[in-house]
């Protein structure tokens, strides 16, 4: 049976696995990596394996299925009656994932990209290493603002995270 090139990456993986492990030399693992490249069937790469333990089959827990974000509802956030406060989520919740609320608002964020466009939303959002390059980039070179302008545009129109990954209040 002819096989592909994810056939192929897998056995090198599993060949770079084995050499880690100390069970080939450098110029064998060379030697069969490159055999790998050049396999066309599942009986050239079986050769490639014929010295070597196989590795043992992967074990899944029956209750956990194989893509848990198809088989997984939603998050949902904690029934709890209309009005009062919720100690996890103390600006509320996004309605679409149940996810709590950063105390950063979108709004604030991406008008400081707009109207002052050298980084500061991106420092206000707690995203220190994007607000910097655009501010240095800025400072030397002027393409920043521009660079900052559109972010200002994407962090408005889009659904932005703080640097903890919760999504801006709106």
């Amino acid at each position: 049976m002819r096989i592909g090139n994810q056939e192929r990456e897998q056995a090198v993986k599993a060949l770079g696995d084995h050499f880690s492990q100390g069970r080939l030399e450098p110029d064998e693992f060379e030697e069969r990596m490159t055999a790998a490249y050049a396999a066309r069937t599942v009986d050239d790469l079986d050769r490639l394996f014929d010295d070597l333990p196989r590795p043992a089959p992967p074990t899944r827990h029956p209750a956990v299925p194989e893509h848990p974000t198809a088989a997984y509802p939603i998050h949902q956030a904690p029934k709890r009656p209309p009005g009062t406060y919720d100690p996890e989520a103390p600006y509320g919740r996004d309605p679409v994932n149940g996810h709590p609320y950063s105390d950063r608002s979108k709004v604030a964020a991406g008008l400081l990209q707009l109207f002052i466009p050298c980084g500061l939303g991106r420092l206000y959002t707690g995203h220190i290493g994007i607000g910097l390059a655009q501010l240095l980039l800025t400072l030397f070179f002027g393409i920043g603002i521009i660079w900052a302008f559109i972010d200002g545009i994407v962090i408005l129109a889009g659904r932005p995270t703080d640097r903890w990954g919760r999504p801006l209040r709106p």
